[in-house]
């Protein structure tokens, strides 16, 4: 599915990120979504790279790595702005 299937599981992933990790995102809600679709991509070029499997489709495996980068992404973006 590639490139689209991350930018939808980054859609969700986004969401699920702000609901796991509450907080004032400068930005709000869109650039949390937005860090959510490429947070989506790094992982699952990521998790392609070291053999988890990446992105391929809305199965579960999937959602967690989409997940698991929009976190990290998200991370990392409260500690710079």
């Amino acid at each position: 599915m590639g490139i689209l299937a991350w930018i939808l599981l980054g859609l969700v992933a986004g969401a699920i990120a702000k609901w796991i990790m509450p907080g004032p995102d400068p930005g709000g809600w869109i650039v949390t979504i937005l860090i959510g679709i490429v947070g989506a991509v790094i992982g699952g070029f990521v998790g392609s790279a070291l053999g988890f499997g990446g992105v391929d489709g809305f199965n579960i495996g999937s959602i967690l790595v989409a997940i698991l980068g929009a976190l990290i992404l998200l991370f990392v973006y409260r500690k710079l702005a």
